[in-house]
């Protein structure tokens, strides 16, 4: 290494900022995530730094800049935008003793500033010593995704508790203490939102001196993969998957998205084909429970979102009819993404004002006429399961008075490589799903605009209404 990295304390220490630009601002958000006293330096300041003033936050040298300025500062920025100036104050700030960090000039940085993943208190910071700041943001990305957003409210709290750990829970036990806090129930119920639940938790194991001795509470986590591509999960997703024992998975979870689970995490496949279901859902639900009552921690990992088509109400019922704890992380459905990799919206004011998501498929693989019924002018209907019902629906569709050149959009395996999206008129739908081979998964996307009359009758209302208020 040719820098050592380390966090410098910033209480009740001076931070100086030379510089009155953007570049300054940069620097002064970084320092501003402290609780240093930031002093910036300049003749005159751009809105942003002159609002720093005004909260109080900062103070304001207007006068020379001389070696008194960085005397006793915990680091200086210097950003004035001039490569002469920068220069000269890396001068004084040297026979001054405050270390720098020069923007843009490497070979006068004393300090270099990394990417920063903040849960404060616990920070991250991600350096390449100048080398590669976009290989910095990329590491830094996939370190957000694995830490959870309220991480940083755990490791507080548990700091607030280090006193009474110290008083109440043996020395011999207190490593164990702590690795149940930060790898067990009370991270797990933090992390999921449930942070009042996890500090009654800590503060009774407190209480008992120990950390609990029983097997942890099991849970199950229904996550929504999205429609594919593993980099349109949550964070959230990500997190819960690198805390799974096990996971349940189907044929449409792309395998990206499997290897983002922990490395030891068993993986159980329960393969689920429209109209021929390899594993019955009532035997996937006495798994995923038996499993949590095991204290495991299982995921159910569904394509697109969870509570869209994907019988995710039934594996819910069941896991909260057997006192398991449940959660659900939303997924990107295929509607969404669907219209993403078109370039089109689902809503467009004047156009379409309602959304419809409908399955064309019903649970025993029959078509569902009722899929067109809230079909109507200024509606876009999103048909999932569709492919194979594509000759009923267009039927329907007509006859419901659907004209017959309205456009489609006919998108096949969205976000993943072979992603395909076609669009056409709706009265040559079911030839030309037939003409591309397309038999599975697929989503039908079709809008019925609203006619010129009625867009003119509905403004007309928005304007008689604007009047009368």
């Amino acid at each position: 290494m040719k820098s050592f990295p380390m966090f410098i304390r910033t209480s009740g220490r001076r931070v100086v900022i030379a510089g009155g630009s953007e570049q300054a601002a940069q620097k002064a958000r970084l320092i501003l995530k402290t609780d240093a006293q930031i002093v910036i330096a300049a003749p005159e300041l751009d809105p942003e730094l002159a609002d720093v003033i005004r909260s109080g936050r900062g103070t304001w040298h207007r006068g020379p800049m001389t070696p008194a300025l960085f005397e006793g500062a915990a680091m200086g920025f210097i950003a004035t935008g001039c490569p002469g100036i920068d220069a000269s104050l890396h001068a004084l700030a040297g026979e001054g003793r405050c270390p720098v960090n020069v923007v843009d000039q490497p070979a006068l940085c004393d300090l270099t500033t990394p990417s920063l993943v903040d849960r404060d208190p616990v920070v991250v910071a991600i350096g390449t010593e100048g080398t590669a700041p976009v290989l910095a943001r990329q590491i830094k990305t996939r370190v957000e995704e694995i830490l959870p957003a309220n991480l940083g409210g755990l490791a507080a709290f548990a700091g607030r508790m280090r006193r009474a750990v110290a008083q109440r829970v043996p020395r011999a036990q207190r490593r164990a203490f702590w690795r149940w806090v930060f790898a067990e129930q009370p991270r797990q119920l933090w992390a999921g939102g449930a942070e009042r639940e996890a500090a009654r938790s800590i503060k009774a194991a407190i209480k008992v001196g120990a950390a609990p001795d029983a097997a942890r509470d099991g849970s199950v986590t229904l996550i929504g993969a999205g429609p594919g591509a593993r980099d349109l999960l949550t964070l959230r997703a990500i997190a819960r998957l690198q805390e799974a024992d096990v996971v349940f998975y189907d044929r449409l979870v792309d395998v990206e998205v499997l290897e983002l689970a922990r490395r030891d995490a068993e993986r159980v496949y329960v393969g689920k084909v429209v109209g021929a279901c390899a594993w019955p859902q009532d035997r996937i639900n006495m798994l995923i429970v038996e499993e949590a009552r095991k204290g495991r921690n299982v995921v159910r990992l569904k394509s697109g979102d969870p509570g869209i088509f994907g019988r995710g109400g039934e594996e819910i019922a069941a896991a909260k009819a057997a006192g398991v704890r449940v959660e659900i992380v939303p997924g990107v459905t295929a509607a969404c993404a669907a219209a993403a990799s078109a370039g089109i919206s689902l809503t467009e004011r004047g156009i379409s004002n309602k959304l419809v998501l409908a399955t064309a498929t019903g649970a025993h693989g029959g078509v569902l006429p009722e899929s067109v019924d809230l079909t109507g002018p200024g509606t876009s209907t999103a048909f999932y399961m569709a492919t194979r019902q594509s000759k009923a629906i267009q039927d329907a569709l007509l006859r419901r008075g659907v004209p017959e050149d309205t456009a489609f959009t006919l998108a096949v395996d969205v976000s993943k490589p072979s992603e395909r999206v076609f669009s056409g008129q709706l009265r040559d739908l079911h030839e030309q799903i037939a003409a591309e081979g397309i038999t599975g998964c697929a989503i039908i996307l079709v809008t019925w605009p609203l006619s010129e009359a009625v867009a003119e009758e509905a403004a007309a209302e928005t304007c008689l209404l604007s009047m009368a208020v």
